[in-house]
């Protein structure tokens, strides 16, 4: 019976050793999205081949190596349905994470794929560390869409 009660004991302590873990890296990736959408908007480098001269409305930063092959697999071909979905609105800009260190030091780049949503301005209004499905990439580019059909309307003159 005693030793029933120790493996009972040994199997708490070890599920919540585990939980614990699970609850801070969950907390230490929520912590480096945080600081990306509250960074300061994005000024692109020329000499990177990125430039948000004559960019649409929104922009995905696509952080993928070549070695990566969920990003060539899963999180290409899920950005082409994106543009095929929103042309002319939606502008992905590939980004070569290992080639880039300061670009992906600044947007946190924690594992690739990586993909940061930025709104016209140029600020980061979503990051998916990880695979991002088509779905959630446009959600997250319907909801930029929407805060600035408003002010465009504003614009307009009455007439």
């Amino acid at each position: 019976m005693t030793a029933i009660l120790v493996r009972v004991g040994v199997l708490a302590l070890v599920s919540l050793a585990l939980c614990l873990v699970i609850w801070t890296g969950r907390r230490y990736v929520e912590a480096k999205r945080q600081a990306v959408l509250n960074g300061a908007p994005a000024n692109l480098p020329k000499a990177a081949g990125l430039d948000n001269a004559g960019a649409s409305s929104v922009q995905i930063l696509n952080f993928s190596s070549a070695d990566c092959s969920q990003c060539h697999k899963l999180q290409a071909p899920a950005l082409r349905r994106l543009l095929e979905a929103r042309t002319g609105e939606v502008t992905v800009l590939n980004i070569d994470a290992p080639n880039e260190p300061e670009l992906s030091k600044r947007y946190q780049v924690l594992t690739v794929p990586t993909t940061v949503v930025l709104d016209a301005a140029g600020q980061a209004q979503a990051v998916n560390f990880g695979f991002a499905p088509t779905e959630r990439l446009l959600k997250q580019v319907d909801a930029i869409l929407a805060k600035e059909q408003p002010a465009a309307s504003l614009a307009e003159p009455a007439v």
